[in-house]
């Protein structure tokens, strides 16, 4: 049975930092590509970033793109968003997802699994 939990999220001031972490399990972590995902009140869910399984290739929307890291530990079957320079426009619930295979992209329908999410709130 598939099983991700995340966790990290919470009240921040903007300008802060923030590290999510999304530990898995349930499955064979290191064959599949990881994405971040995050889901703002009355939005759509969109896309934050991803990681293939090896974790030697990245992909960003240009919303977090130079700001934020994606990464994973394939030993302890986690993957990881850093993000800096926080605003209020970053709140949201962020979710991590599953790829279908080792790569994956920016499309919600590239992934099959989902975490339960964890509120970032950042404040002004």
């Amino acid at each position: 049975q598939v099983h991700m939990r995340e966790s990290g999220g919470g009240l921040v001031q903007a300008g802060d930092s923030l590290r999510l972490s999304c530990a898995a399990s349930g499955f064979t972590f290191s064959d599949y590509a990881m994405g971040w995902f995050r889901q703002a009140p009355g939005k759509e869910r969109e896309f934050v970033a991803s990681i293939n399984w090896r974790g030697d290739n990245t992909y960003y929307a240009d919303l977090v793109k130079g700001r934020s890291t994606i990464s994973r530990d394939n030993t302890k079957n986690t993957v990881y968003f850093q993000m800096n320079r926080l605003t209020p426009e970053d709140t949201a619930v962020y979710y991590c997802a599953v790829g279908h295979g080792v790569f994956a992209g920016g499309s919600p329908h590239e992934y099959n699994y989902w975490g339960q999410g964890t509120q970032v709130t950042v404040s002004p």
